[in-house]
């Protein structure tokens, strides 16, 4: 039996940033299918979790500094470089997450450009909202960045964007990443990864013993 993993995933966020890359051995290991699942999570957020922008507008911003360092250290522990917050945070990702939405149907091509674009923001600090950087990315891929650009400004893009941003919020989403294991089990973020594992191994044991 296969499971399939649905990984919501918005390229602006970091914590999202090391899950992406710790979920893959974990797939790799269970034999999971890993879906991924472009959306935008400022949308998430202005239906469901308004309270993050009240946290980043704290003058004191003591939780949020703390987030970082715990961020830089899940990133060494992760053996992942993180040049982290760049001057481009908080960075609007309304383009780069079109642009993986009009990649999603190629779930190999969607996986190498957000690896990429991923990679690009965190670890050496350019403006995925530039679409000359997108293009960029996508062209050291051989997916034609001027075309992707393209795609993303046209309305099945948007249109995708919206839609998966509306599922993940009415399937329970709060945040980035969310990860949903065998349709119905939601986890949240890079630290709950232990439990999306423990989730595939029981649901594979559980339906061989079926």
């Amino acid at each position: 039996m296969t499971v399939t993993v649905e990984f919501f995933f918005d390229l602006s966020s970091p914590w999202t940033y090391l899950a992406f890359n710790n979920l893959q051995p974990i797939a790799a290991e269970t034999g999971a299918e890993v879906r991924w699942r472009p959306f935008l999570v400022g949308g998430v957020f202005n239906a469901v979790n308004q309270r993050v922008y009240a946290m980043r507008a704290d003058p004191d911003q003591t939780a949020m500094n703390r987030s970082f360092g715990w961020l830089k250290e899940w990133a060494r522990l992760a053996g992942l470089p993180l040049n982290f917050p760049s001057p481009h945070h908080p960075v609007k990702s309304v383009l780069a997450m079109r642009c993986c939405c009009a990649l999603e149907d190629d779930q190999q091509a969607l996986l190498h450009f957000a690896d990429a674009a991923f990679t690009a923001y965190f670890a050496e600090a350019r403006n995925i909202d530039d679409p000359a950087v997108l293009a960029q990315v996508a062209d050291a891929l051989g997916l034609g960045g001027a075309a992707l650009i393209e795609r993303a400004g046209q309305p099945a893009a948007k249109d995708r964007l919206r839609a998966n941003t509306d599922e993940a919020i009415a399937r329970g989403a709060f945040g980035s990443p969310t990860i949903i294991v065998g349709g119905k089990h939601l986890y949240f973020g890079n630290d709950q990864l232990p439990l999306v594992r423990q989730r595939i191994v029981e649901s594979v044991k559980i339906a061989n013993e079926s």
